[in-house]
């Protein structure tokens, strides 16, 4: 019959810090909330200690030991209040879930949670959002609610069932689902050993708590290779004789199992089969490979080496160039004789009989499992820019180098990332690969969450019709984008002015200040409405405070059309300008006498305020309007009288006068040209009587 013990089994980190905690601190008078871990073994131990389980709130001014899978928050909230001194044994891992589903429940995610709902740990999990988790324990009717989901898994689950379920809800969600897998790494590399040694052997023994849910799951994990499973408490729980017809038996325990309980299995097999049996556990406890990292006890510390005692026949050496601290530190600044250390196995033996080992490789090993780690939670980095590449930027991450995209360095793009060298960036891992050694980070994604959480406050916090004030961003053909309080707002085009504007650089520039008015806030689309005209008087009210028909003032021409030019006031409102009124004389076309951003003085002819329009006149300005009531009420002014010339007689012979002296007419006569003369109707009699004397004159000469 040949033993073979699982590679991991027993105790969990987890396990062995709320061990000691709770024994550290054991004594008559002190109180554990619920069973420690699910093993009996444990609690009975405590017990004898003098420390009394409990299951209610009703204690006060005591120590109470809070279990390691955790409570309700209401519970702890309660034993908090009534001065009890809590002594927390969660699990580091628990209150990571804890602090992950707290985070996203105020971000407003649905929380979906994989595990056993009557699980104290998926319990726990629940109350950090206000118990309103969905809980997943099967995979027959799986429902999650509609809206942004985040899912997590009990620490203890079953890796497959977690992958399964996750399958299952990305098929059927439309919305955005973000996955955290937070089932212990102990947890798994304990059902990753038991699967493997399942496949090995004949029966498998699993030790563990009743009530332990990981320790059902390694039984479950077993029975998918062999169909000789026993799971127990102990081994005094089950008839050895059962195991004589087994060759080869696989021995693993549950993360809440003592060593002690595993060390009594093992005796009893001993005892059970002193020859084969204890030949395979003997070997089970002792046989390393190369390339494997193994625990070891430091025996002595020289100048050049460190001895270390494995476990093994043979004693491992390490030499200074493959210590971690490198091979210019002294090796007793690094271990203390007695120290428990991690090593890397590099070769079974040295010619001397040694092991061959190394701290340096664990070293690089364990970055790289923490960096896997973060990778796994969707934790933060902070590198330090090296170098700009081609398509981005390299970082380094303790020793590891680290690659940025360029469209994952900032939320904007970047022409120049030259200038971000030698900064340190805080990074999220959005691609890793352990064998490759390849890190790829996001400075984006973490510039955007940040984002997100001011843009939340800020939607919180504005209201339509809120007076604000911002900073002009950037401008488009359609309107400019304003700064206000870390989240972009819009000012668009028809809301920057009360007049017409071509475009927003008419109006504004990046890098001004403004006070706008918020006209709409829509959270879902992301679109916060401004408007900058709401802050100012309206342009049709200031002129009709300051100007009236008939004042004289300047404008700019601002637009050119057949019919006439409109002209922008000084107050901001347009007029027209009819073509009839542009200049004294015919205009075919405003354009032959006025061009777009010319400044004219004109005169106001008329405001329609119903309309809100305005008529304007330069030609009022050269040649005033005259009215035509004006021109007749006005006293008609009469030429003077021309004087009438009286010829001196002159003694001459009277001839009779020529046929062509009679066509002259009575002007000639006179020597007046009427042709050109501008005479009214009373010079004209006045002619008439002239020449009426002059011919009765004519006469008398010729009687005479």
């Amino acid at each position: 019959m040949e033993i073979i013990l699982a590679d991991v089994r027993g105790f969990c980190g987890g396990v062995k810090r709320a061990v000691k905690m709770a024994f550290d601190n054991a004594a008559k008078g002190v109180y554990s909330y619920g069973d420690l871990v699910h093993n009996e073994f444990v609690v009975k131990e405590l017990e004898k200690k003098g420390v009394l389980t409990i299951d209610d709130t009703n204690i006060e001014n005591s120590k109470v030991i809070i279990r390691s899978h955790g409570v309700h928050k209401k519970i702890l909230d309660k034993l908090e209040e009534k001065n009890n001194e809590i002594i927390n044994c969660v699990c580091p891992k628990v209150e990571k879930v804890y602090n992950i589903v707290d985070n996203f429940y105020k971000k407003g995610y649905n929380i979906v949670i994989i595990g056993n709902n009557k699980h104290p740990e998926v319990i726990g999990i629940n109350s950090r959002c206000n118990d309103s988790a969905t809980i997943i324990s099967n995979l027959e009717d799986i429902k999650i609610p509609e809206g942004k989901t985040l899912i997590v898994s009990q620490t203890t689950n079953n890796v497959d069932f977690f992958e399964k379920a996750i399958n299952i809800i990305k098929d059927i969600s439309k919305d955005e689902v973000l996955v955290y897998n937070t089932i212990c790494n102990a947890t798994f590399k304990r059902q990753e050993s038991i699967r493997n040694l399942s496949k090995k052997v004949d029966a498998v023994i699993v030790l563990g708590g009743k009530k332990s849910s990981n320790t059902k799951k390694l039984a479950e994990i077993a029975k998918l290779n062999c169909k000789n499973v026993f799971l127990i408490q102990s081994i005094n729980d089950i008839d050895l004789n059962i195991f004589k017809k087994f060759n080869k038996i696989g021995i693993t325990a549950g993360a809440s199992t003592p060593e002690s309980v595993i060390k009594e299995a093992v005796c009893r097999m001993e005892n059970f089969d002193k020859g084969e049996m204890m030949e395979a556990i003997d070997n089970s406890f002792k046989r390393i490979r190369k390339g494997e990292v193994v625990t070891g006890e430091v025996l002595y510390i020289t100048d050049s080496e460190v001895m270390v005692n494995l476990g093994y026949r043979s004693d491992g050496i390490i030499s200074k160039d493959e210590l971690a601290g490198g091979p210019d530190v002294n090796p007793a600044d690094l271990y203390k004789q007695g120290q428990e250390i991690d090593v890397y196995v590099l070769k079974m033996d040295d010619g001397d009989g040694n092991v061959v080992l190394s701290t340096k490789r664990v070293a690089d090993m364990k970055i790289w499992d923490e960096v896997e780690e973060l990778y796994n939670n969707k934790e933060k980095i902070t590198v330090t820019i090296k170098n700009q590449v081609k398509g981005g930027l390299t970082a380094d991450f303790r020793g590891l180098n680290v690659f940025i995209p360029a469209s994952h360095v900032s939320v904007r793009f970047q022409k120049d990332l030259s200038k971000f060298v030698g900064e340190e960036f805080e990074t999220e891992i959005i691609d890793f690969d352990k064998r490759k050694k390849r890190i790829v980070a996001s400075r984006k994604n973490v510039l955007q969450e940040e984002l997100d959480k001011v843009r939340d406050e800020v939607y919180d916090k504005l209201k339509e019709g809120d007076i604000i004030e911002g900073t002009v961003q950037r401008l488009t053909n359609f309107g400019a984008f304003v700064d206000v309080g870390g989240v972009d707002g819009l000012i668009h085009i028809s809301e920057l002015s009360w007049n017409r504007v071509k475009h927003p650089s008419d109006v504004v520039s990046p890098g001004d200040v403004v006070k706008v008015q918020v006209l709409n806030v829509d959270k879902e689309k992301n679109r916060i409405a401004l408007g900058l005209k709401q802050t100012m008087e309206k342009p049709w009210d200031v002129f009709k405070n300051e100007v009236k028909i008939g004042d004289v003032v300047k404008g700019k021409v601002v637009n050119l059309l057949d019919f006439g030019a409109f002209v922008r006031l000084e107050q901001g409102v347009d007029g027209l300008l009819h073509v009839s009124q542009i200049a004294r004389e015919h205009v075919e076309k405003p354009q032959d006498k006025l061009s777009i951003g010319e400044e004219v003085t004109v005169k106001v002819t008329d405001i329609d305020e119903e309309n809100q329009k305005i008529s304007l006149s330069i030609k009022a300005l050269i040649e005033p309007e005259v009215k035509e009531e004006d021109e007749e009420s006005k006293p008609r002014e009469r030429k003077p009288r021309r004087e009438r010339k009286v010829a001196p007689k002159r003694e001459k012979k009277i001839e009779e006068p020529k046929q062509d002296d009679f066509n002259m007419t009575i002007g000639e006569m006179l020597g007046l040209n009427f042709a050109d003369a501008d005479l009214d109707s009373e010079i004209l009699e006045d002619g008439k009587e002239i020449s009426a004397s002059e011919k009765e004159e004519t006469e008398k000469s010729t009687e005479e």
